[in-house]
């Protein structure tokens, strides 16, 4: 049995690259970019007028002048004009082209409009007042977004903006999610007695469409026959296999034998850790083997704990970590890395984390009560409130 912090690194430095590839970028939102996005143009590309009113030389104001002849109207969208007469002034819309001769706007709410004459009101404006100028924001050829960055609704703006309709993000693993044991039955069946429905395989594709991850499900019954036959198609045909149940201890649980006939190197099993500690994990050249122990809440948090930073590094991305505080006194005597289950929210600007009340790594429902895990070392057993430690978030 190896700590949490040895399994974690083993598991971290059996990341893969999966290649890139380049999709419409509509469709690429939560992936990771895997190039620089240049501005390809100056940002803004133009004088941009930022209010509704009239465009003035700054200078005719400045001598004293406060009545301007119109001369015609800039509207957003186009082509510039220009001002014929410095004594004169254009009506301007929000988002044109300031006009060539124009160094000033003045909002419509600052003038009086009287027979083509516009008349400002107030006795002082700046120079450039409302326009955005020409390269403020960024000048041509400056990164505006950089390589390893997970798209959002933000960056989608940005490519649209400098014309990228295609982007080249990091390609995703090709995933099977198996759950195994005969006690569990489809969704829509009603299960006898002394059965229950899947779920935790439910629970993994959830967690894995978060990273925008597609994935295919299995189920295979305690037949180590059956098992082997099925797992060595999928150990040839996957990149990942996340498998839930078959890794502990009972007479069924044949998974550990089966994937080392099957070849796969094993690179641990069982960490010191509670929930969760009959963990699985190895290897074949091209497929990466994740064997979750079958209690809802152990495949659950090993999921965030092992496979979630697994999958960032092999993105490129850096994985931050989190703590909070602890909002009460905690006793855990066994020498291993507790995960307890937490309500968490702000106070005062700091992370509060509330144990709540569940009932072991069995309690399903008690995932939907709490907001995520606070990671507790084995090398103390009470930990006080007030004190902060790492935690795994999930909401």
């Amino acid at each position: 049995m190896i700590s949490v912090e040895k399994a974690l690194q083993i598991i971290l430095n059996s990341t893969q690259d999966f290649g890139v590839e380049e999709i419409p970028f509509l469709k690429s939102s939560g992936r990771i970019l895997k190039e620089s996005i240049l501005a390809d143009r100056d940002f803004p590309p133009f004088n941009r007028v930022t209010m509704d009113g009239i465009a003035v030389d700054f200078i005719s104001f400045q001598n004293g002048q406060r009545s301007f002849l119109i001369e015609g109207i800039q509207a957003a969208g186009s082509e510039q004009i220009t001002l014929k007469n410095t004594e004169n002034c254009i009506e301007v819309m929000t988002g044109a082209v300031l006009p060539k001769n124009t160094s000033a706007v003045v909002r419509y709410e600052d003038l009086e409009i009287n027979n083509g004459i516009a008349a400002i009101l107030i006795d002082e404006i700046k120079d450039l007042q409302n326009i955005h100028q020409q390269g403020k924001d960024e000048q041509k050829g400056a990164i505006l977004i950089t390589k390893n960055t997970q798209i959002s609704p933000a960056e989608m703006g940005v490519f649209a903006t400098v014309g990228k309709s295609f982007v080249k993000v990091a390609k995703q693993p090709k995933v099977m999610i198996i759950s195994t044991g005969d006690e569990l039955v489809a969704v829509e069946e009603i299960p006898l007695a002394h059965q229950i429905r899947r779920s935790n395989v439910f629970t993994l594709v959830s967690l894995l469409e978060n990273l925008k991850i597609p994935s295919t499900t299995n189920h295979i019954s305690d037949d180590k026959e059956v098992l082997k036959n099925t797992i060595k198609e999928y150990v040839e045909t996957y990149d990942v296999l996340l498998f839930s149940g078959a890794v502990s201890k009972g007479k069924f649980d044949f998974l550990p034998e089966v994937l080392e006939e099957l070849g796969v190197q094993k690179l641990f099993h069982q960490v010191a850790q509670r929930p969760g500690k009959p963990f699985w994990f190895g290897q074949t050249t091209s497929c990466k083997v994740f064997a979750f122990p079958g209690n809802p809440v152990s495949t659950f948090l090993n999921c965030l704990v092992y496979f979630y930073p697994w999958f960032y590094k092999s993105m490129g991305l850096k994985i931050v970590e989190k703590t909070a505080i602890l909002a009460e006194d905690i006793y855990f005597k066994p020498d291993l890395t507790y995960f307890l289950q937490v309500k968490l929210n702000y106070k005062f600007g700091h992370l509060i984390a509330t144990p709540i009340n569940s009932n072991g790594s069995g309690d399903l429902s008690s995932l939907i009560k709490a907001d995520g895990f606070i990671q507790l070392p084995n090398d103390i057993t009470e930990f006080k409130k007030g004190e902060s430690y790492p935690i795994i978030s999930y909401k």
